[in-house]
């Protein structure tokens, strides 16, 4: 059965059928992507204004790395016993406290908590806002603002650096407050009454993504800690089908099928984003100006062509595109390591943005039809939390590759 028979249809253009317009949940969960991205050109600023080394600094954006892995499951929790006024709001405090730390106390501990904060909460409003799609129309303009915001990031903080201050450019995920009264106006009846909260299933899985963050980065201590938590995890499983990751949703081979497919895409795409700039410098001679100006086309081109391509394959079976999206991102791998020339890797980067930002929507939209209506928010944040960690693990494999 394909997503779209399960998957109620748009009332209007960009409209919800629950009501919610589709752009404010766009809105809602793009500016997530300045968080991940943002910060890229503006460290080396932030390290000369607070004396410190640039890999001191750098735990800027680890930190809001792992609050959006840990906050992905634990904010759509939220949302699915508490409901959306309560998971919105809770969601929108963090982030304006992330916001205010950030803005208003520039030293290193203040600025790793205020990041932190800021990705809870924007993990939170992207599970949101893909659990309240209800097309795969819908899923497809909120997942193309995550990869067209995350595209055009680096040079919009760098802007706000450059205009207002570095700890400007910090904050721009908080941006995404800007949606929640329209959300607000719009959403949709509470839920229907959950199972009690699962404290010990929360841990559990918080201790595994920790663990599996760090994987990339000390993969034997992280590796043992995750094989551990994992283990733990199943045992839990047993004892509490109904908690904090529900049977039903391990269950169901289409939403593992679809998770671990958006895994995949995304360990291809961020690590060919992390190897293209290092090839077009080595190859062309290019400045770092010249490779972040010719980059930001093809991941332009990804995150803007992705939602024609998800509202195309809307009524195509799973097996059709578990087929097509991992094809596309084969290819663009097939030709990175063919060719070296500018033009070819540009173009492979363009395939696999194209199939990680296609890939996520499309999956996403039948990893959501895949489980019980009762489960989809808590499916959306175990969905996004696999691509996050593909987001994560693409550049570290990529720099074990390449070294």
């Amino acid at each position: 059965m394909s997503s779209s028979s399960r998957t109620p249809s748009t009332t209007r253009a960009g409209t919800t059928d629950r009501g919610i317009p589709a752009a404010w949940l766009a809105l809602l969960a793009g500016p997530l992507s300045f968080g991940i991205a943002g910060p890229s050109l503006i460290l080396p600023d932030a390290a000369r204004d607070l004396g410190l080394t640039l890999s001191a600094v750098t735990w800027i954006v680890t930190a809001f790395g792992w609050a959006i892995a840990i906050g992905t499951p634990l904010m759509a929790s939220l949302h699915s016993h508490q409901g959306i006024r309560r998971a919105l709001l809770t969601c929108a405090a963090l982030i304006a406290l992330g916001a205010v730390l950030v803005v208003s106390v520039p030293t290193l501990p203040s600025l790793v908590l205020g990041s932190a904060a800021q990705g809870l909460g924007t993990a939170g409003f992207t599970t949101i806002a893909m659990s309240l799609t209800r097309s795969a129309r819908s899923m497809g303009l909120v997942t193309a603002s995550l990869a067209t915001v995350g595209s055009a990031a680096p040079l919009i903080a760098d802007l706000a650096a450059q205009l207002l201050s570095w700890q400007a450019a910090l904050v721009l995920p908080a941006l995404s407050l800007l949606a929640v009264p329209g959300v607000l106006r719009h959403r949709p009846d509470g839920p229907a009454p959950q199972a009690p909260f699962d404290p010990v299933g929360a841990v559990l899985l918080t201790a595994l993504v920790t663990a599996l963050v760090f994987v990339p980065h000390s993969w034997p201590v992280a590796g043992a800690a995750a094989v551990a938590g994992g283990g733990l995890l199943v045992l839990h499983l047993r004892s509490r089908p109904d908690g904090f990751v529900p049977v039903s949703i391990v269950r169901a081979p289409v939403f593992l099928l679809a998770s671990g497919l958006a895994f995949l895409l995304a360990a291809t795409n961020f690590g060919m984003i992390y190897l293209l700039p290092a090839l077009l410098t080595e190859q062309a001679n290019w400045t770092s100006g010249q490779v972040g100006a010719a980059i930001l086309w093809p991941l332009m081109f990804g995150g803007l062509a992705s939602y024609g391509m998800i509202a195309v394959t809307a009524k195509a079976p799973v097996k059709s595109v578990a087929v097509l999206f991992p094809g596309l991102a084969a290819a663009g791998v097939g030709l990175a390591c063919l060719s070296t020339w500018p033009a070819v890797l540009l173009i492979a980067q363009a395939l696999t943005s194209l199939a990680a930002a296609s890939g996520q929507g499309a999956f996403a939209a039948r990893a959501a039809a895949a489980v019980p209506d009762g489960a989809r928010s808590t499916a959306m944040g175990q969905f996004n939390l696999c691509y996050l960690l593909g987001a994560a693990f693409g550049p570290a494999i990529a720099a074990a590759l390449a070294g």
